[in-house]
């Protein structure tokens, strides 16, 4: 079973439990620590209806725009008071987006206008931040420039804490009792390592089982949104398991929810790299470099440790 890890960020996040000690499973759980806007104003958020969760901040006169791939909100309240506290000119005057990134792939193309529900926002993005090979593509066409690799991340399976359908393995994934939450490949980048995951456990067929046949007869749900959605189904009873990020799991128990995971061996794991750019003609030039910048840095390396990141350069060593 997986190692449980020592709550590091007891002191930066609140436990996510309701009064009479129910989980909280809907985001946002960082319960406004996200929003970097120094005066909120009138504070309103209705559960699984008005909350919003990977809007961070107020897009009017902000001064640095990041889009940044949604497996790592959990980080960014740390990363944005550290950097806030070298550059207090942008104290206030950060937004940031927190969606899958071929989400916001998909908005940087529509030239940075994006539509949920009746909200639509046009916001001009400086930096981007996914999968190391999509930026240095995207690089390579002209759309991007100054990458930074800055972290890696490995696969877990997360599933409640009692376990009770006895999960021990990916190959547990393709048993026909066993409901899943995994990620869209539609716009998930994790769904490609979790395919390769996938192949090395168990060949074509625990793929197929898991991605074709569960999907299709209703046993495996994809994501509609996010993977952070995993959490939320199995809380809720609606799932037995999904694979998601190792950062995640630990973020869910961090935070106290009824959440647990199992690792998975080195040989059928796979690791993917985080790497962000400044945008081309980004309109906040300087404000991207000062983030690249400090994505790089100790201070921010140190804030992906603690929810189990590690450092490109130590993986290559």
């Amino acid at each position: 079973m997986w190692n449980r890890w020592t709550p590091l960020l007891a002191l930066l996040l609140a436990p996510a439990l309701g009064a009479q000690g129910q989980a909280q499973t809907a985001p946002p759980w960082s319960k406004g620590a996200n929003d970097p806007a120094t005066d909120k104003g009138y504070v309103f958020q209705v559960p699984d209806v008005d909350n919003i969760p990977d809007l961070h901040g107020n897009p009017a006169g902000a001064e640095l725009v990041l889009l940044i791939g949604g497996n790592q909100f959990f980080v960014l309240p740390q990363l944005i008071s550290g950097f806030e506290a070298k550059h207090p000119e942008l104290k206030g005057k950060i937004f940031y987006e927190t969606l899958p990134p071929g989400i916001l792939r998909k908005q940087i193309a529509a030239g940075g206008v994006v539509t949920l529900g009746n909200l639509t926002l046009a916001v001009k993005p400086d930096v981007y931040e996914a999968g190391a090979r999509v930026l240095h593509d995207m690089a390579q066409q002209g759309q991007i420039e100054s990458v930074v690799e800055y972290a890696t991340n490995t696969l877990a399976i997360m599933l409640p804490a009692s376990n009770p359908k006895h999960i021990e393995s990916l190959k547990d994934l393709g048993r026909p009792d066993v409901r899943l939450s995994m990620p869209n490949p539609e716009w998930e980048g994790v769904a490609n390592q979790i395919e390769q995951a996938l192949r090395k456990a168990g060949g074509e067929d625990l793929y197929q089982a898991v991605y074709q046949d569960k999907v299709k007869d209703g046993t495996s749900i994809l994501t509609e949104i996010h993977h952070r959605q995993t959490p939320m189904r199995i809380m809720e009873g609606k799932a037995d398991a999904g694979v998601v990020w190792a950062s995640e799991v630990k973020f869910q128990e961090n935070v106290g929810n009824p959440v647990t995971g199992v690792a998975i061996p080195e040989a059928q794991n796979e690791t993917a790299t985080y790497a962000a750019g400044a945008l081309i003609n980004a309109p906040h030039a300087e404000a991207a470099r000062q983030w690249l910048a400090y994505l790089a840095s100790s201070e921010a390396q140190g804030a992906y440790h603690q929810f189990g990141f590690k450092s490109v350069e130590k993986r290559r060593q």
